[in-house]
């Protein structure tokens, strides 16, 4: 039995456990029981050597913050940065995860429900499958938090409540800052998108979580910050060509995906993301049409008409509505003008060319 058939094979068991069964025991593993990594005199410490970094870092206007702060090559807000601490201090990787990485606004909803539903598709029947009550977001738990108040619940466990089956974990952290993680032999996913829509997909997203006392930003100053990689988990050049050598490297772990090839032939990519995973689609499957099944399940469409993606939020003052807003390859030529072309295009040349990582304009 290869790696693909024992996995599969350890959810046929458990395949009576119900939808909503599964939301509740992923809400409580995954998002309620977070594992305590940090206590008393370690939690404080922690604390006071964020505070003393921060004086050190430097420093820029925050899209949704007062500030932002450039942390380990990479710019982020003061609570990230003391949750990534966190993280590469205390987090156990197995090589037995899986971790979807991604640019933020580049497909991580999209990659997270596709790989939840190939993942589990043993255990649930399409029409009673969990993504249909619960947003993907909920059942695929990120790494880091930047909303936590306390550090002690940063790292989530799943281990306890599904011992049989991989965690699924999600992150934006980019791959030089993965700690145990780049030491482990675990399975990473990584997605992005052309920059230019990267961009305005960002620049609307971020400005809907905007906080009452600061100011939407204008398209002009996003602009200019995200040319200067300014942006949170940014540059995203920097971001893309860190995954992108890793797969070139080690594509045994690490798969590199782009949107716009998703989005042109889904149903070939799915079946990538399947083999990679060592959950490959059998012939039956294929017969019996499962992988256009689960495409149309996590496809834009069912998930922006659904009851539970239309309302309450995410984090801090991000709704679910607002994580569905085109899903377009191209939109950005509604938005960019022939200058603003001209400059991202020589950026992304100077950091990407030479690299074999290019999006088409």
């Amino acid at each position: 039995m290869n790696g693909g058939e024992e996995r599969r094979g350890s959810l046929v068991h458990d395949c009576r456990i119900d939808a909503a069964g599964v939301i509740r025991l992923l809400v409580a593993a995954g998002l309620g029981f977070w594992k305590r990594s940090c206590r008393g005199d370690e939690e404080e410490k922690l604390r006071d050597e964020c505070k003393e970094l921060l004086v050190s870092l430097p420093k820029e206007r925050g899209w949704i913050t007062l500030e932002q702060y450039q942390f380990q090559g990479f710019w982020c807000t003061s609570a990230l940065i003391q949750s990534i601490i966190a993280f590469q201090k205390h987090f156990q990787a197995r090589d037995s995860d899986i971790v979807l990485a991604t640019v933020p606004k580049s497909g991580t909803t999209w990659l997270k429900a596709l790989t939840f539903a190939v993942v589990n598709r043993h255990r649930f029947a399409i029409k009673n499958h969990p993504l249909l009550t619960s947003n993907p977001h909920h059942l695929v738990p990120f790494l880091v938090e930047s909303n936590h108040s306390e550090i002690t619940n940063l790292l989530p466990d799943l281990s306890s409540k599904f011992p049989d089956q991989p965690r699924l974990f999600a992150t934006h952290i980019p791959f030089p800052s993965l700690g145990p993680i780049k030491e482990s032999n675990c399975k990473i996913v990584y997605i992005c998108r052309n920059p230019f829509d990267t961009f305005v997909s960002a620049w609307h997203f971020l400005n809907t979580g905007t906080p009452k006392s600061l100011s939407p930003m204008s398209l002009d100053e996003a602009f200019d910050m995200y040319c200067k990689g300014i942006i949170v988990f940014g540059p995203y050049w920097d971001h893309m060509l860190g995954y992108w050598k890793e797969s070139l490297k080690r594509p045994h772990n690490v798969l590199f995906l782009k949107y716009e090839d998703m989005k042109e032939d889904g149903v070939f990519h799915l079946k990538r993301l399947a083999k990679f995973l060592e959950y490959p689609f059998t012939m039956e499957e294929e017969r019996n049409g499962v992988i256009e099944g689960i495409a149309e399940l996590c496809s834009f469409e069912t998930m922006k008409n659904l009851e539970v993606n239309k309302t309450g939020t995410l984090f801090q003052n991000f709704e679910k509505v607002n994580l569905f807003r085109k899903a377009e390859v191209g939109d950005w030529v509604n938005y960019l003008n022939p200058e603003m072309v001209e400059r991202l295009s020589k950026v992304i040349e100077e950091r990407l060319g030479g690299s074999g990582l290019s999006f088409p304009i």
